[in-house]
């Protein structure tokens, strides 16, 4: 009683104790989440311009393009597409919004009359795009479905937008083009031309190892041209795969297994309340149900050929007698055990014709009132009919034949190979011969069919083949995992040397992007890459993942943020540049020579000639495009030699020989319209590129997917 008292005295005390624990709980998931906006931070997927991208209706459209692209695209290629077209509305949309252009009812209407010609519900007597159709057809729909009034909404939503864009594009198009004096630099860049001589002394002629580029040089490099060498985040890894294989004890049980299958047992039969004995591989009769049974693989009950028996094993497979086995025998992962059940001599392929007579309950479906005795009667009439005279299948085909497929061309199926029809039409083409005439039933219906050619007959196969699929265990699964956890526990102190000792091979991955799905030589590996990128991932940390086939164990090797890239990044790039430009400076030191024959001479090449050079197609024969060699010497004067050139394969000494300039032109507007429709053609795309550029965006895609 006196605890009791203690705690009323002190009650409020105590509830100001609890409140201020929930608080601290409250606020430490709050840092957590980055301040009180973090639960908004976690419904944004993107901020573009301010405007926020919501993670919901991105997943919803993410969500509806890969179920329309069925299994054909990853997630990651999904969200990649989606965030394109969602990039592009949000940069485009606010360009529209800042110029105030708005979609008229006019040219909403004229954007439906372009969706909807040639909808009957919408055209009028003369087949014409009728405007008061439409309006009555909008205001059933207001009046009738709601649900279907509004997709129709959004529909005309959507159709206003493209109007919107269009103008904007309209707009900027008009905006671009080139004058009369660019189409006379056009015309005279397609139809100057120069005559020259010129010296080339290639970079190959210095050796490699005359050529130093150091770390600062290249360093410098990339500081000079810094725009061109910018590089999003990036992470490097190491990583070893542990591939879930079965073990020798699970090859050796799954192979007993097998075996066992050949003789009969006794098992307990439930239904009975008894033990009963089962047949084994080698007395059943029944194998379509022994191998349904036992089997991890179906039963094909198709006559095979050699040719379409495949495996190291085919050839004395298909040479046994009827009755034999073969096996057990390891193929593809499986264990099999095979037997030959019957053997045949039949054509390789056969050419038939059918009429098939469906009827009520058929699988085809209903058929008016026929009922399966008059499909039946009215199939053996016709095969009564075509047996008396063949010439009349064709018409009876047409109009008696549920099969649309062929009924207009006489039935007739073409040829086909034993396993491509259903078993009952197939035995009856198969067992009988070229010219005759009989009706098969099967689930379709009735088939009256016609066999029309075979080949020669060859011999052919039924092969019944158990088989049992060799899988890792549970117990080798459990001590795969226990190995798994030990090297990723040891290999946090030394991830290569921990491998080495174990013999693991360990595979390295050099600057993933965070947006990555694959890593080279694992496949594709998100969650490795979103771990990879995680805020609170440091350089050295180890992580386990499952796979679909096993396990990767990942160490994180280094992490490069956004911004310039680092001279190990830029090195296989900039290097070649660097070591070009160095021989070109060794090349001209080394130069010698008033003319370019003495020239040639010192360095052992010979003058080549070049013919009606121009400027819009700066190829040098020989040599390739050297764009800076002719552009420089077309800026000299008959006879006059150039300084030396550094080129795109050498370094150059040239000589204008004869220039031509094309006839000067009355007007050069055919050159300024070919030019500006060149422009305008490639504006849409690169204005939004510019916006693009200009946009200030932040992805957060790579924290949700």
């Amino acid at each position: 009683m006196a605890v009791l008292n203690k705690i009323r005295q002190r009650s409020v005390f105590l509830i100001i104790i609890i409140a201020l624990a929930l608080f601290s709980f409250v606020l430490a998931d709050v840092i957590r989440n980055g301040g009180f906006s973090g639960q908004d931070s976690q419904n944004v997927i993107a901020t573009v311009n301010g405007n926020d991208v919501d993670r919901e209706e991105f997943a919803r459209e993410v969500e509806a393009f890969e179920r329309n692209m069925g299994n054909n695209i990853s997630t990651t290629q999904a969200v990649n597409r989606i965030w394109d077209q969602k990039l592009r509305q949000v940069i485009l949309e606010e360009e529209v919004e800042k110029l105030g252009l708005r979609a008229g009812e006019d040219q909403v209407t004229e954007l439906v009359r372009t969706q909807m010609a040639g909808n009957p519900n919408f055209s009028n007597e003369a087949g014409m795009f009728d405007e008061n159709r439409l309006r009555e057809y909008v205001a059933n729909l207001k009046e009738t479905s709601p649900e279907a009034y509004a997709q129709w909404q959004q529909f005309t939503s959507n159709l206003a937008q493209t109007a919107k864009m269009n103008a904007y594009y309209n707009m900027v198009s008009a905006g671009v083009g080139a004058t009369l004096l660019e189409g006379e630099q056009a015309y005279k860049m397609q139809n100057d031309n120069i005559n020259m001589k010129f010296v080339q002394i290639p970079y190959s002629s210095i050796p490699d190892s005359e050529v130093e580029v150091s770390k600062s040089d290249i360093k410098s490099y990339i500081e000079k041209h810094a725009s061109k060498y910018e590089s999003d985040a990036s992470r490097s890894m190491q990583y070893v795969i542990f591939e879930e294989a079965a073990s020798m004890d699970d090859e050796s049980e799954a192979k007993e297994a097998l075996s066992k299958l050949r003789s009969q047992r006794v098992e307990y039969n439930a239904a009975i309340g008894a033990n009963d004995t089962l047949p084994g591989f080698d007395s059943t009769d029944n194998y379509a149900d022994f191998i349904a049974n036992n089997s991890d693989l179906p039963y094909q009950n198709i006559f095979r050929f050699r040719n379409d028996l495949k495996g190291e094993n085919a050839e004395q497979i298909f040479n046994l007698n009827e009755g034999e086995s073969f096996g057990p025998y390891k193929e593809n992962g499986f264990w099999k055990l095979s037997k030959v059940v019957e053997t045949k001599n039949i054509p390789d392929s056969v050419k038939a014709s059918h009429i098939l007579i469906s009827y009520n309950g058929s699988q085809l479906g209903a058929a008016g009132n026929r009922t399966k005795a008059d499909a039946k009667a009215l199939a053996d009439s016709i095969a009564g009919v075509v047996r008396s005279d063949s010439g009349k299948f064709a018409a009876l085909a047409s109009e008696f034949s549920a099969d649309t497929s062929n009924k207009e061309q006489a039935g007739d199926l073409g040829y086909f190979v034993p396993g491509m029809m259903i078993p009952a039409f197939e035995n009856y083409v198969f067992e009988n011969k070229t010219g005759d005439i009989g009706v098969v039933e099967t689930p379709l219906g009735y088939h009256v069919i016609s066999i029309d050619d075979q080949t020669e007959a060859a011999r052919a196969v039924k092969v019944a083949t158990i088989a049992r699929e060799i899988q890792a265990s549970e117990k080798t699964m459990n001590e795969q995992f226990n190995e798994v956890t030990k090297f990723e526990i040891a290999a946090a102190e030394g991830f290569g040397k921990v491998a080495k000792e174990s013999n693991y091979e360990v595979r390295t991955v050099k600057d993933v992007k965070a947006l990555d799905e694959n890593i080279p030589g694992a496949g594709a590996q998100r969650r490795v890459i979103q771990w990879a990128f995680e805020d609170d991932a440091k350089v050295g940390d180890v992580r386990r993942f499952d796979t679909n086939n096993g396990y990767v164990v990942a160490q994180l090797t280094s992490k490069q943020d956004k911004g310039l890239m680092s001279v190990e990044e830029a090195s296989a790039e900039v290097t070649p540049i660097l070591v070009k430009q160095k021989k070109a400076e060794l090349i001209k030191e080394r130069l010698k020579g008033n003319s370019l024959q003495e020239i040639a001479g010192n360095q052992g090449v010979s003058v080549q000639t070049a013919d009606a050079v121009n400027l819009n197609s700066p190829t040098l024969a020989g040599a390739g495009e050297e764009p800076e060699v002719v552009g420089t010497v077309f800026s000299l004067e008959k006879g006059e030699m150039s300084e030396p050139i550094a080129g795109e394969k050498g370094v150059y000494i040239a000589e204008l020989v004869s220039k031509f300039e094309a006839p000067k032109m009355e007007s050069y507007k055919a050159f300024a319209n070919q030019e500006s429709a060149s422009r305008r053609a490639q504006a849409t795309s690169r204005v939004f590129e510019a916006l693009k550029k200009k946009a200030d965006i932040q992805d957060n895609r790579a924290k949700f997917y």
